[in-house]
């Protein structure tokens, strides 16, 4: 009790400090506006079920998307659980509304004890999966309290991480003996789980499930209709820059701007992060008065001469829009947000374009680099010469995404192995019911 309650002043204190930023972004970007009983008394729908419930933590976008093959997996094999799967932003929120109208959909409750207490008695999990790493130690502590299991799926432990948590390694330590299953993306991964505490007989090496979800057929119908929504020919050459940050779309502009007379069939799409930047963007492009096409207007291009500019400014919709690209710049790699997926376009067979900044996804990084498929830029200026030479060439640009698609697809079979791991942590025949032995069935 006394450490909840410590933990509980502590937040409150927290929040006291945030207060004036969260007020703001709620009223200024619509932000942090939704869910307030959910995530404040941890009022989250109640169990009604009698089949067992798996609860999935996926904290945004990202984190819920790499949900798409864990669910399909689960049903391939005959599972009849009940799935709930909670998210801390908005966005998150819509994309999972969205994407699985099946499941149920909630909001993550704030980690004081009374939300967390209120939320675990309502929803009742048969197991809770944490996707990547989420510790929250009221959460946790309750969780392992009322004899729940405890997973975390697809985990990953940068070395910025890994050195922050390194200073509170006795804390972290007895977080991490509550998981009974801890599925990481690499050996890497692994090493600085178990340094940090984690009961060795609980991490395992899965791979990445990122791998999984990955498109290679450019004509998949998603992609197809966004070539046609934004009017690109099939001569066209077309740059993307994808999960972008400020000052990275400056970056693409200026170089489209630059190259745009040397290859007038050059198109570019720009993809923006954060919803909340679309707006921001599509006013730096009428700022440098070029003409603008977004695909939230629901107004299909009519630029019959290719001179627009392209924002896809809507959710969930970046993974089929990289089979557009010819050459595909992955944002935050020129700040010091680490870097983001991008597995995506290289298993269609993009030229990948990467910042230094990649620490995010470093092992895959170093799978493209070590077969001499990704080209790594440290300024705008280097983005430029190395989409206009990339572009010069195309047998260069084609072997460039051909290496990285073939790099890509051996990594695959990490969902598999999860699911597995998830089945036996509950025990057998729990989560993926027994089939009938049918010797059984012969003999009788």
């Amino acid at each position: 009790m006394l450490v909840s309650l410590l933990i509980n002043l502590f937040y409150l204190g927290l929040l006291t400090l945030t207060f004036p930023i969260l007020l703001y972004r709620c009223i200024f970007q619509g932000k942090y506006r939704e869910g307030w009983s959910q995530k404040f008394f941890g009022l989250l729908p109640r169990r009604t079920s009698e089949k067992p419930v798996l609860w999935f933590h996926a904290v945004s976008v990202g984190e819920v998307l790499l949900l798409e093959p864990v669910l399909k997996e689960l049903e391939r094999q005959g599972s009849v659980c009940e799935v709930v799967i909670s998210t801390t932003t908005q966005t998150g929120h819509a994309v999972a509304r969205e994407k699985f109208p099946q499941c149920q959909i909630a909001y993550f409750p704030l980690d004081f004890s009374w939300s967390v207490r209120k939320a675990l008695k309502r929803v009742r999990p048969d197991l809770m999966v944490l996707v990547e790493l989420e510790l929250w130690p009221n959460f946790i502590r309750e969780a392992h309290r009322r004899k729940i299991p405890l997973a975390i799926i697809n985990g990953r432990l940068s070395a910025k991480s890994h050195r922050g948590y390194r200073r509170i390694r006795s804390l972290v330590a007895r977080l991490l003996t509550r998981f009974q299953t801890i599925a990481v993306q690499s050996e890497e991964y692994a090493l600085r789980f178990w340094d940090l505490g984690a009961t060795p007989d609980s991490v395992q090496h899965t791979g990445s499930i990122k791998f999984d979800q990955v498109e290679t057929d450019r004509n998949n119908p998603k992609t197809q209709e966004l070539r046609r929504y934004f009017g690109i020919a099939d001569d066209e050459l077309v740059l993307i820059a994808g999960s972008t940050q400020s000052p990275e779309e400056s970056y693409a502009l200026a170089t489209y701007e630059e190259l745009k007379p040397i290859f007038p069939e050059l198109r570019l799409i720009l993809v923006p992060r954060h919803p909340e930047r679309f707006d921001e963007v599509a006013h730096l492009v009428a700022q440098r008065r070029l003409p603008l096409v977004c695909r939230s207007t629901g107004r299909p291009a009519s630029d019959s001469r290719g001179q627009a500019i392209l924002l896809l400014d809507t959710l969930g919709e970046l993974g089929a829009c990289w089979g557009l690209a010819d050459v595909a710049f992955v944002g935050g790699s020129l700040t010091n947000r680490g870097g983001q997926n991008m597995i995506e376009p290289a298993a269609y067979g993009a030229a990948v374009v990467l910042g230094p900044n990649t620490w995010n996804f470093q092992e895959v990084v170093a799978i493209l680099s070590a077969g001499d498929a990704v080209r790594v830029v440290s300024s705008h200026k280097d983005l430029t010469n190395t989409v206009y030479s990339l572009l010069s060439v195309r047998e260069a640009r084609v072997l460039l995404g051909e290496r990285a698609r073939k790099l890509v697809l051996p990594q695959q079979g990490a969902t598999r192995r999860t699911v597995d791991l998830l089945a036996a942590t509950l025990g057998d025949g729990v989560l993926i019911p027994k089939k009938p032995d049918r010797s059984d069935l012969k003999a009788a």
